[in-house]
């Protein structure tokens, strides 16, 4: 059978009895009219059903129809209004306009004329209808692509970070001294960023700066950095040549314009004295200030072959005291307010996430080759 379609639902509003009978005669039979004797009565109506069209006359007692427009727009905003003006009060006829009414009949009203009105009333209010499912419809795309994006920018990222990891582990594998730092440095530097109160941009560039801080050691020969005795001068300004390096390593990757601040400048120090550029105070980039301080702290309290780790309290002193020279004070300050059990946690779980590098690892391997093969 076929589908029947639902008559249009006017209201017709009115004090009087006669006028509302009129059109009630008048457009029964093609629409589902309902009566209302007053503005009042009217809108506790639009609260209960749906109406599409409201034909309401202007001047009732109690409240007006011109004072009705505005709760009709309130209780039921697609509902499309026509209003009925006495000769007499053609103004308020015009201000209904403005109020927002679609349209308006003229006391004594012609009946064509009003069926004309409530035709085109009610074609507005399907356009409206339609632009209103139109404009919904765009959101939900919208947001289900938004969605679709995220999920793949996410998964990128990801991707981005297990490949990081593993050019970080190749690294360390050069270096046994310094096995799993660059890993315990990203988890300290980020807690330190979020106690600082970093952006989430800021954020990401603190994290894949902290993994590849430093990758310039790539440029570093074996000889210098594996050297178990104290380095010479000249051996020195090989190894203090590793930011710069990491840096033009890192330089036209666009995701990675954040994190190479990090590598360039994380020998930069407070007053000026580091390196490569002698940067001072807020010149250097915010990402490697704190960087520098979650650094300095895994260095302390790891242990090394000549030495053993440090307990916190020695190493939250030495911040203290390099504070305003080598180190950001507000950083040191940063540092200070996250509680000490906050830092054993974390160096605890640095420790226990050794699993997670099987994800990695050979991926780690194949480049550990690269980097063991002769430098042209």
């Amino acid at each position: 059978m076929p589908e029947t379609i639902a008559q249009p639902r006017l209201l017709i509003v009115d004090d009087e009895v006669e006028v509302r009978g009129v059109l009630r005669d008048l457009l029964g039979d093609t629409y589902q009219c309902t009566e209302a004797a007053s503005a009042e009565e009217a809108l506790t109506q639009l609260r209960n059903m749906n109406y599409e069209l409201v034909i309401s006359d202007i001047t009732m007692s109690g409240m007006s129809g011109l004072e009705m427009i505005p709760h009709v727009k309130v209780v039921s905003p697609d509902t499309v209004i026509v209003m009925i003006s006495g000769m007499q009060t053609i103004e308020s006829a015009i201000n209904a306009l403005r109020l927002g009414a679609f349209d308006y009949l003229m006391k004594p009203f012609d009946l064509r004329q009003a069926e004309a009105a409530v035709a085109r009333a009610l074609e507005h209010h399907e356009l409206v209808v339609a632009k209103q499912r139109y404009e919904n419809h765009l959101e939900e795309l919208v947001d289900q692509r938004t969605a679709e994006l995220d999920q793949a920018l996410d998964s990128l990222e990801n991707a981005y970070r297990s490949t990081l990891q593993a050019l970080t582990a190749a690294l360390e594998a050069r270096d046994a001294e310094t096995h799993g730092h660059s890993e315990r440095v990203v988890t300290f530097s980020l807690r330190l960023g979020r106690e600082y109160g970093l952006t989430a941009p800021q954020m990401k560039a603190l994290e894949f700066g902290s993994l590849l801080h430093d990758i310039g050691k790539i440029g570093v020969p074996d000889a210098i950095l594996r050297k178990p005795a104290k380095l010479t001068d000249e051996e020195w300004i090989r190894m203090r040549e590793h930011p710069t390096h990491g840096q033009q390593i890192l330089r036209g990757i666009k995701f990675l314009e954040g994190p190479a601040r990090v590598v360039a400048q994380h020998h930069e120090k407070w007053d000026g004295s580091g390196y490569p550029l002698g940067l001072k105070a807020e010149e250097i980039d915010i990402c490697a200030r704190i960087f520098s301080v979650a650094d300095a702290f895994d260095a302390i309290t790891s242990d090394r072959v000549y030495r053993q780790g440090r307990p916190y309290e020695a190493a939250s002193q030495e911040l203290e005291e390099w504070a305003n020279r080598q180190f950001d004070p507000k950083v040191v300050e940063a540092f200070h307010r996250v509680p000490k059990e906050d830092w054993d946690e974390l160096r605890r779980r640095s420790l226990m996430r050794k699993p997670a590098e099987s994800e990695w690892q050979p991926v780690a391997s194949a480049i550990e080759s690269q980097l063991n093969a002769p430098i042209s």
